[in-house]
């Protein structure tokens, strides 16, 4: 029974020493950050569609400049500003999956460029690499023998 009184206290204490966060202020940052990351891919979309290039070709150019753009905000420790400020709204995939690589390479830069740089590159993001790479696999193959057995009762 003490044991489970102490457990209680110390739960007590962290209750009172723990900032209260504000959930809808943190909630509205991160939806108008993120909408406007999105807006400015889709003007980047709209303006790659009026220079004629069709739908696919301006999609791969919009996620390189977003790359790009949350790479040299993560360089210059801006992104990680917006990120305390915006949250979830800062990591819309494409712009938080490029800070998650430039971070811990800049990180350990001064280990040097093979053992630091490249070796550290994929701390983080490589998990979410193999996962999605093994996912898609095991998808891939499901699909090639459901889509092989259809094939054949046809």
């Amino acid at each position: 029974m003490d044991k489970i009184e102490s457990v209680k206290q110390y739960q007590n204490y962290v209750d009172k020493k723990s900032p209260n966060s504000p959930i809808l202020k943190n909630c509205f940052n991160a939806f108008w950050v993120g909408g406007l990351i999105c807006s400015i891919g889709q003007i980047i979309l709209d303006f790659c569609k009026t220079r004629g290039f069709d739908t696919q070709i301006s999609g791969t150019i919009v996620s390189i400049i977003l790359i790009g753009i949350s790479a040299f905000l993560t360089g210059l420790n801006l992104f990680n500003k917006i990120g305390k400020f915006a949250g979830a709204g800062s990591l819309i995939p494409i712009t938080g999956f490029a800070n998650s690589i430039v971070s811990p390479a800049m990180e350990y830069k001064s280990e040097g460029y093979v053992m630091g740089v490249g070796g550290k590159m994929f701390t983080v993001a490589g998990p979410v690499l193999v996962f999605g790479i093994s996912a898609s696999i095991l998808v891939g193959i499901v699909y090639l023998i459901f889509n092989t057995q259809s094939i054949t009762l046809v």
